[in-house]
């Protein structure tokens, strides 16, 4: 042991002797030396220091390692650089099963500070992104404060917003019926008609807070005709159709449906008929003026369109204005699509229209069509006179000529009459277009009876 602490006491010593030798000893030489040349030398120190060109030396010694410095500090501040992050996405955590977040901003913009290349770096790293916590807080208001994950501690940042207001409810949930909504059906080919959609389900579940689902009134399964490639008659399938949950002014609410989507199949149709064209002229010729025949480039037409609207069509009426017509005439006609008829094999008609001079010739017509009466009710006629009826019927010789009694239809609507003693209005049928009947027997004299 003594031979341990003799060896250290050694070791310093020599480690003492170095600093004494090398380092204490020259400076002290050295500052004495100077002490002396300033004692040595005082008055030609003074007579130097005093001198202009030697104060002009030492200040600009002094501006220079002042402008150094000064230039080393703008440079750190110059260098300090700003970017921002637009539309930042929010995440919060919380239990999302449990509890509905309202007043949460989903993006945020992100101010980032810093020297470039420590920007650069932070955009090219992975960050958690702009979060916050939500865990443990119950129903109700709740001003929180968002962070961002940024791993560069060289950076400062600054989030806009950094603090909101959110509002927690507890979340339930509902079943609702589904309805269906067809999107862009003015897409489809004109031929086309989506005659039934089936979806794969009739109900879903909505949740969210209790006030959000007492305002859906619908949860409607959009079905876009623009989703369908190459639309032809016959069944398919629509995969992942959306649902959208609607109030009572068809607004979309902000609730969660389960599920999100459905499948629909769809039944596409193409319901057609083929009809007559009936040519209806308007308005009367010039005086003594008659239309002799009416002649169309095309007889009938097909048209497409809804099922019941087929049904119930048995011509297409074609009308054209002949009002003070003397001569014979062209006419060429775009045709009109009926309500529910969605296409007609034709879109336009030619119609040639020959006039000759009119004649007039009167018919005694003894059969009196009664329309409209009530079941319960009987009709006769108040005399002898009443149940006849003068009709002129004027057009061209030829035809008029040709015109039987028996072919002109005469009728009374009897509509909204009751027992008693009623006159009632005279009405002629036109049977044939290219004729006028004007009934000269204005008004006949009827008597309704109750059935016993």
């Amino acid at each position: 042991m003594k031979r341990i602490g003799k060896g250290i006491k050694t070791f310093f010593r020599h480690i003492g002797s170095f600093f004494d030798k090398w380092l204490i000893t020259p400076i002290t030489k050295l500052i004495l030396k100077i002490v002396e040349f300033f004692k040595d030398n005082a008055k030609s120190v003074d007579r130097i220091a005093g001198k202009k060109s030697t104060l002009i030396v030492v200040s600009l010694l002094l501006a220079f390692g002042v402008f150094l410095l000064i230039d080393q500090e703008s440079s750190v501040m110059i260098d300090q650089y700003a970017e921002v992050l637009y539309d930042q996405p929010v995440t919060a955590v919380y239990n999302e099963e449990l509890y509905v977040v309202e007043g949460l901003p989903e993006t945020v913009d992100i101010t980032l500070v810093g020297q470039r290349r420590h920007i650069f770096l932070a955009k090219q790293s992975p960050s958690k992104g702009v979060t916050v916590d939500l865990t443990g807080l119950k129903p109700g208001n709740h001003k929180v404060t968002l962070e961002y994950s940024q791993r560069l501690k060289s950076l400062d940042y600054r989030l806009d917003p950094s603090e909101v207001t959110v509002t927690i409810y507890e979340k339930v949930s509902e079943t609702r019926s589904l309805t269906v909504d067809i999107l862009h059906q003015d897409n489809l080919d004109s031929k086309l008609y989506i005659d039934d959609v089936e979806l794969d389900r009739t109900d879903v579940i909505i949740k969210g807070a209790e006030y959000k689902l007492e305002q859906v009134a619908t949860v409607r399964a959009l079905v876009d005709v623009d989703e369908i490639s190459n639309p032809k008659a016959g069944e398919l399938t629509l995969k992942d159709v959306p649902l959208v949950a609607y109030d009572e002014e068809g607004k979309t609410v902000d609730v969660e449906i389960v599920p999100k989507t459905v499948d629909a199949k769809l039944t596409i149709t193409s319901p057609s008929k083929e009809i007559p064209v009936t040519v209806v002229p308007t308005g009367n010729l010039a005086f003594g003026k008659s239309i002799e025949s009416i002649e169309t480039n095309i007889s009938s037409v097909t048209v497409y369109g809804e099922q019941d609207a087929i049904d119930k069509i048995e011509e297409l009426e074609v009308e054209i204005d002949v009002k003070g017509l003397e001569s014979d005439k062209e006419f060429n006609v775009t045709l009109k699509k009926p309500k529910g008829i969605t296409e007609i094999s034709e879109k336009t008609i030619t119609v040639n229209v020959k006039v000759s001079n009119s004649t007039t010739k009167e018919f005694t017509i003894d059969n009196i069509v009664f329309r409209n009466l009530a079941d319960n009710y009987t009709v006769q006629a108040l005399s002898e006179e009443d149940t006849k009826v003068i009709v002129s019927v004027s057009g061209s010789a030829d035809i008029v000529n040709n015109v039987d009694a028996s072919s002109i239809n005469v009728y009374v609507d009897l509509e909204g009459y009751s027992v008693g003693e009623h006159e009632v209005e005279v009405h002629v049928e036109r049977s044939d277009l290219r004729l006028t009947y004007t009934p000269k027997t204005k008004k006949v004299k009827v008597r309704i009876l109750e059935d016993s």
